[in-house]
């Protein structure tokens, strides 16, 4: 297994070094393992966790708060899914699924919440660009009758 350096993990992920000690600081990220000297080493699946934390806050636009619910969110997912594949019986797995789902339902009504905002906010730059539009053709009209 290879372990990488924070300023490796930094620069695959586009973060400065201290964007990712503030990420593990305050929880968004989990804390790496760590030589007897102090260097944080990281895992291929360190790098892959912070890669999806990173996408989801540039694609999303998510704030820390959002950060932090949105990483809770799917790491109780991970914890179900490998609670029901140690499951075999059929009522168990079917409360397992159904617990998976619920968790699945928060984190997609967190990204639809967003959604609407990034609407909103679309909306309102449409009806910005109208109203230029409109004055755009009143001044050339003006211009023409000149």
């Amino acid at each position: 297994m290879s372990l990488y350096k924070i300023d490796d993990v930094a620069k695959e992920c586009g973060l400065t070094k201290r964007t990712i000690r503030y990420y593990e600081e305050i929880g968004v990220m989990p804390s790496p393992q760590r030589t007897d000297g102090g260097t944080r080493l990281y895992t291929r699946e360190d790098i892959d966790y912070l890669k999806k934390v990173v996408r989801a806050k540039e694609v999303l636009g998510f704030s820390l708060q959002e950060l932090h619910t949105y990483v809770a969110t799917a790491d109780a997912l991970n914890e179900q899914r490998f609670d029901y594949q140690q499951t075999t019986e059929v009522i168990e797995r079917i409360e397992k699924l159904t617990k998976m789902e619920t968790t699945l339902d928060d984190q997609l009504q967190l990204i639809e919440q967003k959604l609407q905002s990034i609407h909103a906010v679309q909306e309102e730059l449409e009806e910005l660009r109208e109203r230029v539009q409109n004055g755009i053709r009143r001044l050339e009209g003006l211009e023409n009758d000149t």
